[in-house]
């Protein structure tokens, strides 16, 4: 596995070597790197709506933006999963200007965020978004992104290290 202890050395990637992921919607590829390293560069499932950026709750999107990984499951309803910081901050003033959250939601997001906490899940922007098992040959989430078990073995060792995690169209 590219992000744990290596048979030669025996050590483990630095702090500094942090490991990056970004989902081209558009293509369904995962690609995630170290550096300009390529580790994997595997087919993902998306939403089930997997066009435009997810708005709301039960849209069947899959968010568009910068997240973190705020959440892992060893064993989740899908296998192995990681949780995203969706909605980020971005998300949450989009909504907040359109009216689809008011002042008291966007600043329980805002300030999980500054303290480095999950966002809050249950509001009307929708939450709990994994990368997760389940397969790749189709969209088919609720919004989140799935990947073949071999794929997320490769993912899940390197958890600890994805500091980003970029979701473009």
């Amino acid at each position: 596995m590219p992000c744990q202890e290596k048979p030669s050395t025996g050590m483990r990637p630095q702090p500094g070597c942090a490991c990056t992921l970004l989902i081209e919607k558009q293509k369904r590829l995962l690609t995630l790197a170290r550096g300009g390293e390529v580790l994997l560069r595997c087919r993902v499932g998306l939403g089930s709506t997997p066009v435009g950026r997810k708005r709301a709750q039960g849209d069947g999107r899959t968010p568009e933006g910068v997240y973190s990984i705020c959440l892992i499951k060893e064993a989740g309803k899908y296998g192995r999963s990681l949780g995203l910081s969706y909605p980020n901050r971005e998300d949450a003033e989009l909504a907040l200007r359109e009216g689809r959250i008011d002042l008291e939601t966007h600043r329980a997001i805002a300030d999980r965020l500054a303290d480095g906490l999950r966002p809050p899940w249950g509001t009307a922007l929708g939450g709990e978004i994994y990368l997760h098992e389940g397969g790749s040959r189709s969209d088919w989430t609720a919004g989140c992104i799935a990947l073949d078990a071999a794929d997320m073995d490769v993912v899940f060792a390197c958890r600890e290290w994805i500091c980003r995690v970029e979701i473009v169209p």
